[in-house]
């Protein structure tokens, strides 16, 4: 594979259910190296996404491409290259826990027994309970580990961090992703659908938003930051402002908050010009960005 080719690089995909178009016409591609979100709403064609990723669902129409391979064609060479948690999981339920990893690992060449010790430890899994004693959570953390330990080129993720309270989750996504990433910089690439958006924020590249199985945006993490602002302005009294442009406008009494797509800076001037009391601007968040509907249907108009 060309070291410059993407990952991930999926061309018009489109996937019916009935009636039902689940994904209509995406496309993205995924750098090497890279912490990839796959933003959405429940139902936003997600999990069908990452589905025919890994060709567990045929496309109607479009292309996936994964380290340049077709899935349909080259599924082993595929899979033997990525791991994936997905968003319900399940394990033989006969099997304890290290019976499980130990069934994982005959599957890998490679297998990294510090890494298993370690998030055992962490996650504070037995090894010895069987997996249909394991909550929702300890389930979660089972997968988890099975997926890291072999230290894949790439890891599909689709919500990862159900079920797990907020330390571990915190811990998961701080300590355990950013390892993984850093264990080999510029190779291991990690592709995350999550509705957490806030947690990933600082390991989140670049983004992808779908809405009824379309791209509503697509964008470089920091380059969104720079782009979208919200200013907060405080008004002895309001006065008659020209806000033509902005995004959004709220006004609760003598404050106001503005939402900014790219223009921050002659909103701002704007607001100076009539002397308010305080005057804030800052970047919106991943998670702003995604939450703000009146954003995201004016982006897609």
């Amino acid at each position: 594979m060309n070291t410059d080719s993407p990952v991930i690089e999926i061309k018009n995909l489109s996937r019916r259910y009935g009636k039902l178009d689940a994904v209509d016409g995406l496309s993205l591609n995924v750098r090497a190296g890279k912490c990839y979100g796959f933003f959405g709403r429940n139902g936003a064609g997600k999990t069908t996404t990452i589905k025919c990723l890994l060709n567990l669902l045929r496309p109607d129409s479009g292309s996936v491409c994964v380290f340049g391979l077709d899935p349909r064609k080259d599924e082993v060479a595929i899979k033997s290259k990525i791991a994936y948690v997905p968003d319900v999981v399940a394990f033989y339920p006969w099997m304890t826990v290290r019976e499980t990893l130990e069934y994982f690992a005959s599957f890998r060449k490679n297998w990294n027994g510090d890494i298993e010790a370690d998030l055992l430890k962490r996650f504070q899994l037995d090894p010895k309970q069987k997996a249909s004693h394991l909550s929702k959570g300890q389930r979660t953390q089972l997968a988890l580990i099975g997926a890291i330990c072999p230290e894949p080129e790439l890891l599909v993720l689709d919500e990862p961090t159900s079920g797990l309270d907020p330390i571990v989750r915190r811990e998961f996504i701080e300590t355990v992703i950013g390892a993984y990433q850093s264990g080999d910089p510029g190779r291991r690439t990690v592709f995350v659908s999550t509705h957490l958006i806030s947690e990933f924020e600082g390991l989140i590249d670049e983004f992808t938003i779908i809405e009824g199985g379309k791209n509503l945006l697509t964008m470089e993490a920091d380059a969104a930051r720079d782009r979208f602002r919200k200013i907060r302005a405080r008004f002895s009294e309001i006065p008659k402002l020209d806000l033509s442009g902005a995004l959004n406008v709220k006004q609760n009494g003598r404050e106001m908050e503005i939402i900014a797509d790219g223009n921050s800076e002659k909103l701002l001037a704007e607001l100076k010009s009539h002397s308010p009391e305080e005057l804030k601007c800052e970047a919106l968040s991943l998670e702003e960005i995604f939450v703000a509907s009146d954003i995201l249907k004016k982006i897609k108009a």
